[in-house]
């Protein structure tokens, strides 16, 4: 039995063992309930409204809304909602686009139980829960330069393989200009070619395969 005043949970990710076992693991803490389990980020948004939990654990990677998105979609509404990145991706871009959006924790996925419960009654308190290494990973992309929204864009159909003329097709653009971007992408991200740069695309997290 939790007790009357115990921290409400709503847990966000779209794997179903996943979604269950972390249930399981709160809902066997007195101080803690479960109140909604979500499957994607617009079902998250959804079940925020409803519950208004003290806490969403939110992954990033789903499918139909992704996490960012639903971060954004759910403080817009509720300015002062806490909510706890919870994933298996350390990628830097990946930790500044959820800390950007309003989480106000991040930590990675099979890490100890007791980090999690911890990030939940830190972020409960008021305050930020972003673990040594992640902070690291922060610092990192701070100092990087900033790729534009069409930069990612091509990065991103480069990650699919995608020939220059492909691109330039896909996205409504000349194949001179793809040429541009990816001259850019190269001097930002300090590669020669394109295999570094979907190499480090996929380490960064600005794309997935």
């Amino acid at each position: 039995m939790n007790f009357p005043n115990a921290i409400s949970i709503l847990i966000a990710d779209d794997h179903p063992l996943v979604g269950s076992g972390l249930a399981a693991l709160l809902e066997g803490e007195l101080d803690i309930k479960v109140v909604g389990l979500a499957r994607s980020g617009q079902e998250a948004v959804e079940l925020f409204r409803q519950h208004q939990p003290d806490i969403t654990l939110m992954d990033l990677r789903m499918p139909d809304v992704d996490g960012v998105a639903a971060i954004v979609g759910i403080r817009a509404e509720f300015a002062e909602a806490r909510i706890i990145v919870l994933t298996m991706y350390k990628g830097d871009e990946d930790i500044y686009r959820g800390l950007r959006a309003g989480a106000k924790g991040y930590i990675l996925k099979g890490g100890e139980p007791e980090e999690l419960l911890e990030a939940i009654h830190v972020v409960y308190s008021g305050k930020q829960y972003i673990p040594q290494t992640v902070a690291a990973k922060l610092v990192e992309r701070m100092g990087n330069p900033e790729l534009s929204a069409r930069e990612v864009q091509v990065l991103q159909e480069m990650a699919k393989g995608k020939s220059n003329l492909e691109i330039a097709t896909g996205m409504g653009i000349t194949e001179r200009t793809v040429k541009f971007h990816i001259n850019n992408i190269f001097s930002k991200l300090g590669v020669s070619d394109r295999t570094q740069a979907v190499i480090i695309a996929l380490e960064r997290g600005f794309a997935s395969l």
